[in-house]
């Protein structure tokens, strides 16, 4: 008997009944001191059993509160109308009582943040076993095993004594399967899963996507996944459902949106979004300005200020959703879809040609050969290891992280170079050692073809002036508490420039970065997220560097104002002629702005080159997990795409594996002969040359395609 028949009844037959969950015209406001927030307005729709509905958005457009009014967990203060039913059954009006006995038995919730969603203080197992406790007649002993069982079944390794650790012990990946576990331990009928994916690595979410379709397959649920990101559902969504200012404004099959979208809205997300399997320089569509304010909103379609087809008509009345080319099972809410739909791109194209996207200039210097170009940033067998201490009065060391274990790579000028892998790969660690400018623990590092080894701290502060940063989060960069002309002013002022020439660069750089030199009196908390990144970048281009490190720049933005500074990146490197060493972990974006590409793994580099060299035939089989890893915002190709799914977690830095770093998790190496592992166990596979500016580290690379 396999483990999903001891946990589970077998999955309901999807053409028994109707809709799991049928929403009517729902509306939810909140009081605040400006009136009251009209978070969800009138928005409707169904999921049926074993069916995925994907709703996307950008933040604020009302995907989260819509289902959590579902699962009635919205504060008391919330005014919620409409009808919400499940399995026919009228959940509004229900007390907490009778929604306690559905919520987590038949109606489970996968949250966001993984660590909020667990209690600190037990061990995982013990709430595992718990969710089953409270819904089920069982004893003890028997929801502590089906726990283990459950934590077996998402993929934690070594279940039985995972079950006894604390959220804290696990890895991001680990907690979010752990919450999985527990949302499908009573084998529930409805999954909401609230951007399940968001903050994990790529690998981490290619194992997620692939657990909530193990979940469905194995409960017969129906699943609401709410993203930002439409890649993710791309191949996962059976229907999906986009929503602006707390509306649905465009309703179908995934096929039919993802190649036919008839709101300019859902043409702007498509649009917006880097695409992995494209070789040639892509236009992003950024959709300019903001989501209108939900307690004031302005008469006709709240999308007609960021609309590039506006009309009179658009502002005199709010659309309502219709039938797309007489279909019912498409809407949209748009006067203009028969306008759209006589445009001969499809998808993504049509979002360039309706948006007037244009793809930025390369810079002149790109025009010269790239070994004649000056070196910006040179690493030469860079080291870097932390001890591992042990006692509280007597320390004494009982071993040694190895964060980045002799790494070497250069950055030429004009050029791009991003680093990617996966969190705890010693990225962020090489970062702090290039920024820091101190004498490295080993090999060397170079800016602008100085050492910073032999420079004294004169020469340390004005190579300063030739390096910058722009951090993840925009907001902890920037000190509340100063106005945007002060916070951009700031380097000047530390390098000693006079108060007329910072008077007169600061609102060139607000302009430069495309804000009004007259919002320089405000403070960073009354900028969006996606205009505090462009203050930062402003403040990063206040001394004129030559280079610009970029630590994971658009990881925290909307997909829509994400593509408004990867584009605003691009300008500014083609007209100041910056070079950038751009750190991400999403490679849909490194493949977008970069020029070549460096992967990391457990401090070494183990790939590294031309992007498209890198992308089109990958060597290592860690990049070719990294590239299967990654969605495609396109459902057909996600559909026929093969997934490498990598097993178990990052090896402890403090211990890494002996010969290949990798092959604890490589799939390569499992299928070889064992003459052959024996090599990938005792030698460490050096760098070498693949193709012409292409190099690998493995013993035995070879071109496996994956996009």
């Amino acid at each position: 008997m396999t483990s999903s028949e001891i946990l589970f009844d077998a999955p309901a037959d999807p053409l028994a009944s109707g809709p799991v969950l049928q929403v009517e015209d729902l509306h939810v406001s909140f009081p605040s001191e400006a009136g009251r927030v009209q978070a969800v307005r009138g928005l409707s729709y169904h999921v049926s059993p074993g069916e995925v509905l994907g709703i996307v958005g950008e933040s604020g457009s009302g995907k989260s509160v819509s289902s959590l009014a579902v699962m009635g967990l919205l504060p008391p203060s919330a005014r919620i109308t409409g009808s919400i039913k499940f399995q026919g059954r009228e959940l509004i009006g229900q007390s907490d009582t009778e929604l306690s006995r559905i919520r987590g038995r038949r109606i489970s919730m996968v949250f966001q943040d993984p660590l909020s969603a667990l209690t600190p203080v037990y061990t995982v197992g013990d709430q595992i076993a718990e969710a089953i406790l409270v819904h089920r007649k069982v004893s003890k002993a028997a929801a502590a095993k089906r726990a283990v069982e459950l934590l077996d079944l998402v993929g934690i390794p070594n279940a039985v004594e995972r079950a006894k650790a604390f959220p804290h012990e696990f890895s991001g990946g680990m907690r979010q399967r752990a919450v999985i576990a527990m949302a499908i331990a009573n084998d529930p009928d409805l999954i909401i899963a609230d951007e399940p994916t968001t903050a994990l690595d790529v690998t981490v979410q290619a194992q997620v996507l692939q657990l909530l379709e193990t979940a469905q397959e194995v409960t017969g649920a129906g699943i609401v996944i709410i993203t930002h990101d439409l890649g993710v559902v791309a191949g996962f969504a059976d229907r999906l459902m986009v929503m602006y200012a707390g509306r649905a404004v465009e309703k179908g099959k995934v096929d039919d949106i993802y190649q036919q979208p008839r709101m300019p809205y859902t043409l702007g997300l498509l649009g917006s979004i880097p695409r992995l399997d494209v070789s040639e320089k892509q236009a992003l569509v950024p959709i300019k300005g903001q989501p209108p304010s939900l307690t004031d909103l302005p008469d006709g379609c709240p999308f007609a200020p960021r609309c590039p087809m506006v009309v009179d008509a658009c502002h005199t009345a709010e659309p309502p959703l219709v039938d797309v080319d007489g279909s019912a099972e498409h809407q949209a809410a748009c006067i203009r879809t028969n306008e759209i739909a006589e445009t001969d791109a499809e998808g993504a194209e049509a979002a360039v040609e309706i948006f007037g996207a244009e793809v930025a200039d390369a810079p002149e210097v790109a025009k010269i050969p790239r070994e004649q170009r000056e070196i910006v940033l040179e690493l030469d067998q860079l080291v870097k290891e932390y001890p591992v201490n042990k006692g509280v009065v007597f320390k004494r060391r009982v071993g040694t992280v190895h964060a980045v274990a002799g790494i070497s790579f250069d950055v030429r000028e004009g050029e791009t170079l991003g680093l990617v892998g996966e969190s705890g790969c010693g990225k962020t660690t090489t970062l702090m050692e290039i920024l820091g400018l101190q004498k490295p623990m080993g090999g060397g590092i170079s800016v602008l073809g100085t050492n910073v080894s032999d420079v004294d701290n004169k020469r340390r502060f004005e190579i300063r002036r030739d390096m910058s940063v722009v951090f993840q989060d925009p907001m902890a960069s920037l000190d509340p508490r100063l106005t945007i002309f002060d916070c951009i002013a700031e380097p000047m002022q530390v390098h000693g420039y006079a108060k007329d020439v910072i008077g007169r660069r600061v609102p060139e750089l607000m302009r430069l970065v495309g804000l009004r030199p007259e919002q320089l009196s405000r403070y960073p908390g009354e900028f969006s997220g996606g205009q505090r990144q462009r203050i930062g970048i402003a403040r990063a281009l206040a001394l004129e560097p030559k280079l610009v490190v970029l630590d994971e720049p658009v990881s925290a933005l909307d997909v829509s104002i994400q593509a408004g500074v990867i584009n605003l990146l691009e300008e500014l490197k083609a007209k100041l002629g910056l070079a950038y060493l751009f750190v991400a972990h999403d490679l849909s974006v490194v493949r977008h702005i970069a020029d070549r590409v460096a992967v990391m793994y457990l401090g070494k580099i183990i790939e590294i080159g031309e992007v498209d060299a890198v992308f089109e035939a990958p060597r290592h089989p860690y990049t070719q997990a990294l590239l299967s890893a990654i969605p495609i915002p396109d459902p057909v190709k996600e559909r026929q795409r093969e997934r490498i799914l990598l097993t178990g977690d990052l090896p402890s830095p403090a211990n890494p594996p002996s010969g290949c770093r990798f092959r604890t998790r490589c799939f390569l190496h499992a299928s070889l002969p064992p003459e052959k592992q024996r090599k990938c166990i005792e030698v460490e596979p050096p760098r070498e040359v693949q193709a012409p500016d292409h190099e690998a580290a493995c013993h035995f690379a070879q071109i496996r395609q994956v996009l």
